[in-house]
């Protein structure tokens, strides 16, 4: 009991294949890493600290803090 040997994988390929025919699982597949490597980017994107901006006279704007570094008070 437990795992899946081959012939079980076997079959589950076979049935996906005639569900959904072998023209389409690449596509599906291709779209399916095109949105895991736009998911990896957006978090490469969250991982850059915000740089601060000049306003007016050349004074730097001071970033907004993020959620996580605030602390909550409860009362």
């Amino acid at each position: 009991m437990g795992g899946l040997s081959l012939v079980h994988w076997i079959i589950i390929l076979f049935v996906i294949v005639l569900l959904f025919g072998a023209g389409r699982i690449s596509p599906m597949m291709g779209e399916l890493a095109k949105g895991m490597k736009a998911f990896k980017q957006g978090l490469k994107d969250d991982e850059k600290p915000a740089e601060p901006t000049t306003i007016g006279q050349g004074q730097p704007a001071q970033p907004i803090p993020s959620q996580q570094n605030q602390e909550h008070k409860v009362g």
